[in-house]
This record gives structure tokens, sequence and C-alpha cells, in this order.
């Protein structure tokens, strides 16, 4: 199922045009987002859409949840994260996986300058993950105007995903993954001469290698093992007090379903936890008909979403 949902060349004639806007997160850094408004938008709800690894604001199951969402009513944000969907220009460092200082200033922008009265942030995989940590860090504290979050798949905890990845058969998994990571950090190279030593790429196999040579070191971690025990959500998940959705397939090829059951996640009454039996990663495929073109998370998502907004 995941790689159907990978491959599946789907259309989405009912999707405006975006409008594109971008937001300087940091003094060194601008973020592009593809945004589709409602008439009078700062009177509709606003999802904002984190992708994976290596996705974009045109992954299919971003422009999925937008047609889907936008069809309810709501505003819709596809928000690349830095340096992805060909931004690499605009900002002048990398990105990690728990970098939720991004989504968190975009959410306030919306807030204070577009006067947005309701938003949810929902996010696949790597981008579920962020959701799921924005969550946690607000705690009690979060802007009244946050009313939901949504995790599809997240990487919930990046290490044994991390681990899942370098097993045998998801070697498919991993030579997409670290192709894409090695691709940018040579688009990297040639926008930042001399910034990155790029001598190391030619020997990187794995997700694990390229963390330990340039993200982890980048950021400050001691190495990749530091990096994801301190980037995962599982950290803040018991903090989260805004009701939060959470999906996830007992089949995912890369993202262990064990730290879905665990107390700090199960017991937290803002956490709702869905584990399907059948799923796989970021998939979530079942028969269309009529309107419904079978992406159930997607739809379920929105559900979840508009009940509290």
């Amino acid at each position: 199922m995941t790689l159907y949902s990978w491959g599946d060349p789907r259309r989405f004639p009912r999707l405006p045009p975006p409008t594109v806007r971008y937001f300087d997160v940091a003094p060194d850094s601008r973020v592009l987002a593809h945004c589709h408004w409602q008439p009078r938008p700062w009177e509709h709800p606003t999802i904002v859409a984190l992708h994976g690894l290596n996705g974009s604001s045109d992954a299919h199951y971003m422009k999925g949840i937008a047609v889907k969402a936008f069809a309810r009513g709501m505003n819709v944000i596809r928000l690349n994260q830095r340096n992805c969907g060909d931004t690499e220009r605009l900002s002048a460092g990398l990105f990690h996986s728990g970098l939720t200082a991004d989504p968190k200033y975009v959410v306030e922008e919306l807030i204070a300058v577009d006067g947005l009265p309701s938003i949810a942030v929902a996010g696949y995989s790597l981008g579920g993950n962020l959701a799921l940590k924005l969550a946690g860090e607000y705690g009690g504290g979060a802007p009244p105007q946050i009313r939901a979050f949504a995790a599809v798949s997240p990487i919930l905890e990046i290490s044994l995903c991390v681990r899942a990845l370098e097993r045998r058969e998801n070697v498919l998994y991993e030579w997409n993954f670290v192709r894409g990571l090695k691709r940018r950090m040579k688009r990297k190279g040639r926008l930042q001469p001399g910034v990155f030593d790029l001598s190391r790429l030619p020997r990187i196999k794995t997700v694990r290698e390229f963390d330990d040579a340039y993200t982890a070191p980048y950021f400050g971690f001691a190495d990749a093992e530091d990096y994801y025990h301190r980037a995962s959500a599982m950290r803040v998940i018991d903090r989260i007090r805004v009701p939060a959705l959470i999906l996830t397939a007992e089949d995912d090829p890369f993202v262990p379903v064990d730290p879905f059951r665990e107390p700090s996640v199960v017991s937290n009454p803002s956490v709702k936890v869905v584990v399907t039996p059948h799923g796989g990663h970021c998939a979530f495929v079942e028969r269309g008909n009529g309107e419904y073109d079978g992406y159930w998370a997607e739809r379920e998502v929105v559900r979840f979403v508009n009940e509290h907004l």
C-alpha cells in the first residue's frame, strides 16, 4: 500500500490554484507556502499541512488533504519545510525533524497578521512528528486559535523508525530517502560553495550516516542518536492539551507501532490514537466511491479537524 500511494498518479482538478506566500521564519531562513484561501478567509477555519522527509507542498497527500479540507470550507496552507520544494536558495542552513520553530512561526503569523480565528496543524510522517512535538511544546499554553493537531504515520520515536528503515526488506525505502537527502545537499553546495563539506556524501548509504555527517553536527547534537532522541515528539507527547489525532498502521514498513501504545500516549485524554491493521506508510487507501477517492486518512483528518474547528 505504501508503494501504491507513492506511485498513484493522482489528479486534483477541484483544488483551486494556490496563492504563493513566504514566511520569514528566521533572519536567514524563509519558507514557501502554497495557500488556498476561501472568500473572506478570516471567517473560515484553516489547516496548516506539513509534509514528510524529502516531500514538499506538492506531495500527493498534501494536495489530497487540501482538496478535502477546501471542500469543507477551510483555508489550507501547504507549507514547505526549509530547503524543500526546490527552495534551497531561501535558507542559509539545514532542517531537522524536530524543528518546530518554523511551523510555530507560521501559525502565529497567521493569527497575528491574518486574523484567522481557528487553526489546525496536520502532518504526515516527519511532519506528523513536527505537529505532535509542537502540540507538546505548547502544552496548555497554545494560543486559543489553535484548536487541533493531527498526525498520519508520524515518526514519533525517530530512533526506532531509523532502525526499522535499516532492515534489509526496507532497502528500497532507505535508498530513496538517502538519494533525496544527497541531492538536496548537492544543491545546497552549489548555492553556498564551501559552506558544507560534501566530500563525505559518496560514502553515505543510510539516513543515519547522513544525519551523523550533516544534520547532527550542524544543529549541535552530539550525534545522530542524540538528535533522534531530542527531536522526537515522544519526549513531550504527555504534555499535549489541545485535541490531537494520530493515525498509524501495524503494517507501516518503518514506523513501529509500539510507541503508540505507551502509557504517555494512550493515557493522555487529549490524544486520540487509531492503529489500523493495514495502511502502510502515509497511504491508507481503500475502495473509493462517487466523490470519495479512497484516501481514508485524509478524510479522517479533515473530519477530526472539522469537529474541533
